[in-house]
């Protein structure tokens, strides 16, 4: 009978319980609400660089910052220096900003699938190699 309850316990702790649906909507809803709140950030300081920088009216500020964020390219043509590296800072800062959103909108997602086939990372690999 010891030998039974021995693997019980051992199971329980290779499998972890998988979050409830409640769990895994709350932590989908707090990642989106993240991730549109950096992307809306985001825009507002390209908006504002390309008006200051460039110029522009304000929508065609939003209309370039919308441009580069999602990798479509600049509209309008960057005619003096500081508005050439403002256009190329906020050019790279927006692949790494969008990459990143997607990444915050997807964790939740990751995060279920691993429960849902019992992936482990290495933490709880070597946690479970240390109690066994």
């Amino acid at each position: 009978m010891a030998p039974s309850k021995q693997t019980s316990k051992k199971t329980s702790k290779q499998s972890p319980s998988m979050p409830s649906t409640g769990q895994f909507y709350r932590r989908l809803a707090r990642n989106a609400i993240v991730g549109f709140v950096f992307i809306f950030g985001s825009l507002a300081i390209g908006t504002i660089g390309y008006h200051l920088f460039m110029s522009l009216p304000w929508i065609d500020s939003l209309l370039n910052a919308s441009m580069i964020l999602t990798g479509m390219g600049p509209v309008d043509h960057a005619e003096t220096t500081a508005a050439k590296l403002f256009a190329s800072a906020y050019a790279i800062f927006s692949g790494v900003a969008f990459l990143g959103s997607v990444g915050v909108l997807l964790a939740p997602l990751a995060h279920r699938l691993m429960h849902r086939y019992h992936l482990e990372t290495e933490e709880e690999e070597e946690k479970d190699a240390g109690t066994a």
